[in-house]
């Protein structure tokens, strides 16, 4: 993904260490990193969600303070990964989020509009409920994929494509087509195909795998039952059998009211941190 704008999302307390290999390896990749930096405000305390009897909302005297305070933290973690871009010499910027949990996605979304592909700090996870918005935002509500457990400069050697015929699985390929074409192997896995009597589903994948044939792509089809183990985790475990570094798959989910709810499949994957997913919808 040469010249790709990567959108880096890590919070004040993503470690140098990860930025700097995200850094590092945005640089060996030609590509341009953006360093989206997330912030949370103090809650306010709970005397303020309600007005007195006369229009009045009381506020704890420290809450100003802690609101400043973390602002001041987040324009000083600013200016440490600029330095850090910097010594690397990632071509880069950093661009600073303070906002409640509610207002992550859109200004995740409006970052996106100009990014090619959506990666997650790990330590993200550390925050559940940040990382379940930011996940959401960038799978439902942007133009690119997001990829979890990895980096995006990152090369992937033997890429497994968990492939269902479905929106999801076709989207996760388009949008990822320049890490597809970087790899040197696709196993392209259908779990469970059902078989009928016209082509189209005689040999479930034959199409994708025809198409990113035609890309240039190295491509391997292969029909696998699930034994009635749950998808998700048989996606897991044939990608480690194969040797796959990077896994492919549509990604499945809705928002309920405010809570972001994903499918069982989609769930075990962003769950799991031992490899590298991409994943579009």
């Amino acid at each position: 993904m040469n010249n790709a704008t990567i959108l880096y999302v890590v919070d004040i307390k993503t470690s140098d260490e990860a930025i700097r290999h995200a850094a590092d390896c945005a640089r060996d990749a030609g590509q341009y990193l953006r360093c989206l930096l997330h912030a949370s405000p103090p809650m306010l305390p709970f005397n303020a969600t309600s007005a007195m009897a006369y229009g009045g909302v009381p506020i704890a005297d420290h809450w100003p303070q802690d609101v400043a305070r973390i602002q001041d933290r987040l324009r000083e973690r600013v200016r440490e990964i600029e330095m850090l871009f910097g010594e690397t010499g990632v071509s880069g910027e950093v661009t600073p989020m303070f906002c409640t949990l509610s207002d992550i996605k859109q200004q995740m979304v409006t970052c996106t509009r100009s990014a090619d592909l959506v990666v997650l700090a790990e330590n993200l996870r550390k925050t559940p409920e940040v990382f379940v918005e930011c996940v959401h935002a960038g799978l439902f509500a942007s133009p690119v994929g997001l990829l979890i457990n990895a980096m995006g400069g990152e090369p992937a050697d033997h890429v497994f494509l968990a492939w269902d015929d479905g929106d999801a699985a076709s989207s996760a390929v388009h949008k990822g087509m320049p890490l597809l074409k970087a790899s040197h192997k696709i196993t392209i896995g259908c779990f469970d195909p059902i078989l009928g009597e016209s082509r189209a589903v005689t040999d479930p994948g034959a199409d994708i795998a025809a198409w990113l044939t035609r890309h240039g792509c190295t491509v391997t089809l292969a029909h696998y039952p699930s034994g009635g183990v749950e998808i998700g985790m048989c996606i897991l475990g044939k990608a480690g059998e194969l040797g796959a570094d990077l896994i492919f798959m549509g990604a499945y989910g809705h928002s309920r009211v405010r809570q972001a709810v994903f499918g069982g499949t989609t769930r075990t994957l962003l769950e799991q941190t031992g490899r590298p997913v991409f994943l579009g919808h």
